[in-house]
């Protein structure tokens, strides 16, 4: 029995990091904390009385989306993936509605018609058809593109047969559509294996992310940066450990406009404030750097480790398109076909 529960944490989660981070996205520290004070943004700031989500939600519905028209069509998961993120590059470029009928039910969703400061990488090689792999790179980005968008699937391969290689593999290939450095799809194959781990067992966080460290120099031996990837991950779980201030050690791991600095900020937001959803994403959005994305990745792997019960009512009241992201969280969890 999957944990819906855990499968909706995850995806609100980082729809909450992403949407409390992005009206920051763009500020550097001493705006941020001019604009909201000592402890800098805390709430969420509203337009028309929502709280917006970014193209990183955005993007990450869509591969959720990719993942249920495979299983409900018997067809390839990353073919399926691939046409989504199609979908969505309509959303940012046609008004709605679309005149033909397309495979996503996203599309039927107006508010998705809109440009959330969506990533020019992401754009210009979907355009192109997004036909990059792992193996065949299309570019040499390691923008957080990749990263920000792929939490879906560690949630979709809990408690199944596919095996954690396999689930992580489709993680780093749905990146590599259009982020062709090792670093930029790296990252995405480890946010798969924390959040699949978290989800469908008790292993503590820590123990989550090394064993996805592990796995990264197992499933990438020969990339040329594999070392950087494990060192940057090593180092935020060190200064987890230690008593240091946040926004210190955040500096120490970069700003998150790359992929493996996204993840390894959200990292260290994860562990060093674990049992404490509101503390963690605050952390990782208020810093110089792609707030939006780090606080989405820190609010995918707690929202997964925590569950849906655990995040503060404040991130759920006024987050868009909160029912359909729980709408499609219940859907993941149960429909997984063999």
């Amino acid at each position: 029995m999957r944990n819906i529960d855990k499968f909706r944490g995850c995806l609100i989660g980082g729809a909450a990091g992403d949407a409390l981070g992005y009206a920051v996205e763009f500020l550097h520290e001493g705006q941020i904390f001019s604009l909201y004070g000592k402890d800098g943004i805390t709430e969420y700031t509203l337009r028309n009385g929502i709280a917006r989500i970014s193209d990183d939600t955005q993007m990450t519905l869509f591969t959720a989306n990719g993942l249920l028209i495979a299983a409900d069509n018997n067809s390839d998961y990353e073919s399926c993936i691939k046409e989504m993120y199609q979908c969505w590059y309509r959303t940012q470029t046609e008004p709605y509605p679309l005149l033909d009928k397309t495979k996503s039910f996203l599309m039927d969703i107006p508010e998705l018609y809109s440009r959330r400061s969506p990533g020019m990488t992401c754009l210009s090689e979907i355009k192109d058809g997004a036909n990059g792999t792992t193996e065949n790179p299309i570019n040499d980005s390691k923008g957080c593109g990749g990263v920000m968008r792929v939490a879906p699937i560690g949630l979709y391969f809990c408690n199944t047969p596919i095996s954690y290689e396999q689930s992580d593999m489709l993680g780093a290939e749905a990146a590599a559509l259009t982020h062709g450095h090792d670093l930029g799809f790296i990252p995405a194959a480890a946010l798969v294996h924390i959040v699949r781990t978290v989800t469908e067992s008790d292993t503590s966080l820590k123990k989550a992310v090394k064993d996805s460290n592990a796995a990264m120099e197992r499933l990438f031996p020969k990339s040329e940066h594999i070392t950087d990837f494990t060192a940057i991950m090593q180092k935020a779980i060190q200064l987890s450990e230690l008593n240091i201030d946040d926004i210190s050690a955040i500096h120490q791991l970069g700003e998150g406009w790359v992929a493996e600095e996204t993840l390894a900020i959200a990292v260290y937001c994860s562990l060093k404030h674990e049992n404490d959803f509101d503390m963690a994403i605050r952390t990782a959005v208020n810093h110089d750097g792609d707030s939006d994305s780090t606080g989405a990745v820190c609010g995918n792997i707690l929202g997964a480790y925590l569950g849906y019960n655990g995040i503060p009512q404040k991130y759920n009241d006024y987050l868009e398109l909160h029912n359909l992201i729980c709408e499609i969280a219940d859907k993941l969890s149960c429909n997984y076909k063999t």
